[in-house]
């Protein structure tokens, strides 16, 4: 995952519905409901409609640790996601031991189904963490200080804080579902490149543990009898071991005991690998390079989904050089996928906005999804909202109207606006048949996407509203902070009804 920084309610049962209860206790005391057969999947279908929308359509990926979502109510937040037409969130989870629940509920106010993303093989902070962390760490070909800390699935310890940590994370926070993005070994290219592991005495002991070599793979010594284009037997227990090894750590986190799933038997489950865009071999490569087989994780973990993340030489091109039809490209991950396992929901995920040079808008995103679905893909992100195209090109536009009460009117837009432009002389006016009324600054207040009026002297009936001046915010985006700010088109006028009853 690319941080662009450095990537219920209880039912009561009556006689009548205890064969539905029964049918219910036996979904939650197995893994995931991914295991029954297809008419037992039917007959506990009514059980899980509520979940579809976490499991299908658009979504999108939300990081609240950037400026975006600073200054703001939670409420505003997702009255934004609700305004562009999200109806899940894949909450991206940067450190377990910073979350806002606050935002979560306010999701799950407004319909909204939140995801929890937490990353598989490292973490961006370790603020909080064990006193014991550093010895979790996988060793590099050649070490690297990126502001990144990768960790070892070879490391017990780190396994098991993993899983404890998760479990606490979904027993305390109200997420509808998680998934583990990232679980894999570093890196495409990383041969050539050095960032390649974990080759350190975490793995070494493993890899002597359960395959019986007293050494691993040789990777920069052509001369030595165990380099890895040599004694070819070694180096393909390496690979399955490396394969072994990210599944049996998804594996432990979420089934193991004292896991996820005992910590929630409703919640989704997730599981994410990487697809590129590399030639005819790509699947093989993944698997070799990075410890990845989809198949074979999906058959450990019986995920809900499972997701298919743009790896970075694909989304790292430029915009011209990536349309949506890119993902017809991971035709041959699906049918990896698909033989093993014909009827487990996908996703993909793209990124819209973590470079300048490869920013996509909301007709690029609109494809992919279409493309998606014509792959049977049934749902599909992005990173990260704010950081889409359309954030540096539309100017606001009001997107929904309420009137809580004869005083109160909420006009929604689609992104954050300024508040002294919403202040400024003129900028919203009353339109009635004889005259315009401007509502004084004192009368208007801003949260977000979100602006208020409150004035007793609003007419009780309905009225028309001429809307001028309101900007966005650039210093709030992640790019052109010094941009200039986008205006309201001139003479936009919105109607606004009784109270809302």
């Amino acid at each position: 995952m690319n941080r662009a920084t450095t990537m219920h309610k209880p039912h009561t049962f009556y006689i009548a519905g205890i064969y539905a209860l029964a049918l219910l206790l036996i979904y939650f005391l197995l893994p995931s409901h991914y295991a029954f057969a297809d008419s037992e999947e039917e007959q506990i279908a009514s059980v899980n409609k509520h979940k579809t929308s976490a499991l299908s359509g658009p979504t999108i990926q939300i990081d609240p640790l950037f400026a975006y979502y600073k200054n703001r109510s939670a409420a505003s937040i997702a009255d934004e996601i609700v305004q562009n037409g999200y109806k899940s969130v894949r909450y991206f989870v940067v450190n377990e031991n910073n979350i806002n629940r606050e935002l979560i509920e306010a999701f799950r106010e407004r319909g909204i189904k939140v995801w929890a993303l937490v990353l598989g093989n490292g973490s961006y902070s370790v603020e909080g963490f064990p006193a014991e962390w550093p010895s979790w760490q996988m060793q590099l070909l050649t070490p690297v200080n990126d502001g990144y800390y990768r960790f070892s699935p070879h490391s017990e310890g780190y396994v098991q804080w993993k899983k404890t940590r998760l479990a606490q994370l979904v027993r305390e926070y109200p997420f509808d579902g998680i998934e583990v993005a990232e679980p894999y070994f570093p890196e495409w290219g990383g041969l050539e490149s050095g960032l390649y592991g974990d080759v350190g005495p975490l793995a070494q002991a493993a890899f002597l543990k359960q395959y019986g070599h007293a050494n691993i793979p040789d990777f920069r010594n052509p001369q030595n009898p165990d380099y890895y284009q040599t004694n070819q037997e070694l180096y393909q227990d390496w690979i399955d071991f490396r394969v072994k090894a990210v599944n049996s750590f998804l594996n432990e986190v979420i089934n193991g005991k004292g896991g996820v799933r005992e910590a929630r038997r409703d919640i989704l489950v997730a599981t994410w690998t990487l697809a590129i865009d590399a030639g005819p071999d790509s699947v093989t490569k993944l698997r070799e390079l990075q410890g990845l087989d989809a198949a074979e994780m999906i058959s450990a973990v019986r995920p809900d989904l499972h997701m298919l993340q743009t790896h970075w030489p694909d989304w790292t091109k430029p915009e011209e050089e990536l349309p949506p039809q890119y993902i017809h490209n991971y035709q041959n991950f699906v049918d990896e996928i698909r033989a093993v396992h014909p009827n487990i929901p996908l996703g993909v995920q793209a990124d819209i906005g973590s470079r300048t040079w490869m920013l996509k808008d909301r007709a690029w995103y609109n494809a992919l999804g279409e493309v998606a679905q014509s792959m049977g893909i049934g749902t599909w992100t992005a990173y990260e909202y704010h950081l889409g195209k359309y954030m540096y090109d539309e100017a606001p536009v009001p997107t929904a109207i309420a009137r809580p009460e004869h005083n109160k009117v909420l006009i929604s837009f689609q992104k954050r606006i300024d508040e002294a432009s919403a202040k400024l002389p003129g900028s919203l006016n009353i339109i009635t048949k004889d005259c315009e009324t401007t509502i004084a600054p004192e009368n208007i207040t801003v949260d977000g996407n979100m602006l208020m009026i409150q004035s007793s002297d609003l007419p009780k009936k309905e009225f028309r509203l001429r809307i001028e001046n309101i900007t966005d915010e650039p210093p709030y985006w992640y790019y052109y902070k010094d941009g200039a700010p986008h205006v309201i088109a001139s003479n936009t006028i919105v109607t606004v009804g009784k109270k809302n009853h």
